[in-house]
């Protein structure tokens, strides 16, 4: 009698834990936890320089947090660890220096998660996962660098300290942190999590004893011990190959980083932020507005806020074309799936007419609903 075998591991991707990892939450097969953790997508430009405020510059998912340390340049940068499978990394470039913080200043590169994705983690229960982020890093400083998890929902925060050992040279990190019996993230689309690399601080927030343990919230004691990037203009700072895991991991047993097509990542950036140029029939509004119902290319976290980066221009089938005088216009009557772009400043427009928006060189309306 012939027995047949069955292989379990078929259609897997990753690799199962080994015996001494805590990965009490099985993600085999799923999608990463940090969306754009290779640093691929960058819908809104691939360079901003000249950064002094909060933004999200340049990479999706990736947000400059900032308060008067320095100005940067920050790139989608093709400077990537050999042989991993990354084609791109963010970098940050200090342009002007601030060798001398004053004590609220601070630089950060953080990334956001809703409530929602982060159930698996148990937290705020007695049976509370640990949280392992890896990712790879390189920078012409060495020393100690720090990166935060900050509980938004219960105002916690747990730090963990990094060693860059060699200067500009890509070095893969492997940092655990502890599990919170205390504070459950909501389950909701709300902002639970931040995850923070700090690139420098002042002394408000490196004046104490560096938390490696959640709890409330402390200033003084989450980025003690951090270098600061900010006191040269030759100072830079590489990242990619980002991963969130559940449960405890080193260096040798963490599961290897999911690769996504970039379709599959530039889809769930866009349940964020979207930059399209919307086209299609619509109606005049009086004399100045041009109606045009648009259906996101992908359902978003919320009702998007609604931007545009230059003037738009439109024609009708009569006396020809029509471009806005200056930028203006609103997303009304809408939700997380589709809305009515209202184009203002036009003029000449006949009331109830049709138009039809065409594409007019780099023109963009950007849909919004980050974190």
């Amino acid at each position: 009698m012939a027995f047949a075998t069955i292989d379990l591991t078929k259609g897997i991707t990753g690799v199962l834990p080994s015996a001494n990892a805590t990965y009490s939450t099985p993600r085999l097969n799923a999608q990463p936890l940090i969306i754009n953790g290779d640093m691929a997508v960058a819908q809104r430009a691939t360079s901003t320089s000249s950064i002094t405020s909060d933004g999200f510059h340049t990479l999706d998912r990736f947000q400059t947090h900032i308060s008067s340390l320095g100005t940067w340049t920050q790139s989608q940068d093709t400077d990537v660890p050999s042989g991993q499978g990354f084609a791109n990394s963010l970098k940050m470039d200090c342009t002007t220096a601030d060798a001398s913080p004053s004590a609220g200043d601070f630089c950060i590169i953080r990334t956001k998660f809703e409530g929602q994705d982060l159930q698996l983690f148990k937290k705020g229960t007695s049976n509370a996962e640990k949280f392992t982020l890896a990712f790879w890093v390189k920078s012409s400083k060495t020393g100690t660098h720090i990166v935060e998890l900050f509980d938004i929902d219960n105002s916690r925060t747990v730090s963990q300290a990094y060693t860059i050992s060699s200067a500009d040279t890509w070095e893969k990190k492997v940092v655990n942190f502890p599990a919170d019996t205390t504070g459950a993230f909501g389950d909701d689309n709300g902002r639970s999590l931040d995850i923070q690399f700090w690139l420098g601080t002042g002394t408000t927030y490196s004046s104490g004893t560096l938390q490696t343990t959640w709890a409330g919230q402390t200033n003084a004691n989450r980025a003690v011990g951090q270098v600061n990037l900010a006191d040269s203009t030759s100072n830079n700072w590489y990242i990619t190959g980002v991963q969130l895991e559940v449960g405890e991991f080193t260096s040798s047993t963490i599961p290897p980083f999911q690769h996504e097509s970039y379709g599959d990542n530039l889809a769930r950036c866009q349940r964020y932020f979207q930059a399209f140029h919307p086209r299609g029939s619509g109606k005049a509004f009086g004399s100045t507005t041009a109606y045009l119902q648009v259906p996101l290319l992908k359902a978003m976290r919320s009702t998007p806020s609604y931007t545009q980066n230059a003037v738009f221009r439109i024609t009708n089938n009569d006396t020809g074309e029509f471009t806005q005088s200056s930028t203006g216009g609103s997303f009304d009557q809408s939700d997380n799936h589709s809305g009515r772009l209202a184009g203002n400043n036009f003029s000449g427009l006949t009331d109830a007419q049709t138009i039809f928006a065409s594409p007019n060189g780099n023109v963009s309306a950007f849909f919004n609903s980050e974190l």
